[in-house]
């Protein structure tokens, strides 16, 4: 049953809700004590929504007030309509990890995929059966976009100038380390300027699809390394990790990744002797869907695993 035809007669939630008081009630005093309002906001409300309807809704008779058949006829719609807002305004959202199904789209660097997903993903997999993530690449479209559209529900890393309307928070910071294989011949040269001027470099391009805030890194080793010192340039972190552990290369590459990738394919980190400019670590999601409660409690995961507070 349609109890209203006319939406820009006004009147509001607060109206139908006086009414239906008022029709249990059978008083407008009544109605005004169990409100905790005057008589006269009654009155006015009832008014209200006597345009509305073009009915008296309520007549009096002798010291009570008397529904109309008109009244009486959406009186149970009217009592559907009020429960279902009082559900709408007093359940908050949940999410329940144990019990939800949801895939999480994170959006990230080659880098990213190998510092962030395995804690991560260790720890999804404990906390609910039936969640799970997507790794998004990377790609010549803003990040900001990407976040927008739900395409990706939150970033990780280091994204430059990102725009105003993204929400972020700061994870960590970090900077380079230095890494050769583990029987590398001037292991001990490579720690002094001079030595690590005239060693054989490896060196990661910067591109605009994941890497784009490495460029200043980049930049900062083209000052100081003679072109004729590099044996490669490659697009790729992971893949330079890989030829230090092959050859007598010396790759430079962000902190918690270097040690990641030290662990397993035998390598040493070390300190370069040359300045690197820092770089801030964030997470960072759109307004849109900062109230989400999953949304929150995958915020609120990656910060615990990742920041320097959680840490």
């Amino acid at each position: 049953m349609v109890i209203m035809t006319n939406w820009n007669t006004d009147f509001r939630l607060r109206d139908l809700r006086m009414l239906s008081v008022a029709l249990r009630e059978r008083s407008l005093t009544r109605a005004a004590v169990v409100l905790d309002t005057t008589q006269p906001s009654i009155s006015k409300s009832l008014a209200r929504l006597r345009a509305h309807f073009g009915d008296p809704l309520l007549v009096r008779s002798g010291n009570e007030m008397h529904p109309t058949p008109r009244a009486i006829e959406i009186e149970g719609a009217l009592q559907t309509l009020l429960a279902n807002a009082d559900d709408l305004r007093l359940s908050a959202p949940t999410f329940d990890p144990a019990t939800a199904t949801r895939t999480f789209k994170i959006l990230v660097s080659d880098v990213g995929m190998v510092v962030f997903l395995p804690a991560l993903m260790r720890r999804v997999a404990q906390a609910g059966p039936r969640l799970s993530v997507d790794a998004i690449p990377l790609d010549s479209r803003p990040f900001e976009t990407r976040l927008a559209s739900g395409e990706a529900d939150i970033a990780l890393g280091a994204f430059p100038k990102p725009a105003l309307g993204l929400r972020r928070q700061r994870l960590y910071p970090t900077t380079y380390l230095g890494m050769v294989r583990s029987d590398h011949p001037s292991l001990e040269a490579l720690r002094t300027r001079d030595g690590f001027l005239a060693a054989r470099h490896i060196v990661v391009t910067a591109s605009n699809a994941g890497h784009a805030v490495h460029r200043t890194a980049e930049q900062s080793m083209a000052l100081e390394i003679s072109p004729e010192n590099v044996m490669l340039r490659l697009p790729s972190f992971t893949a330079a990790a890989i030829v230090a552990s092959q050859t007598e290369g010396v790759a430079t590459l962000p902190v918690k990744f270097a040690e990641i990738m030290a662990q397993r394919l035998d390598l040493t980190t070390f300190k370069p002797p040359i300045s690197f400019p820092p770089i801030e670590i964030m997470q960072y999601w759109h307004e849109r869907f900062h109230l989400d409660a999953g949304h929150k409690w995958l915020r609120a995961l990656s910060f615990e695993l990742f920041s320097q507070a959680g840490a």
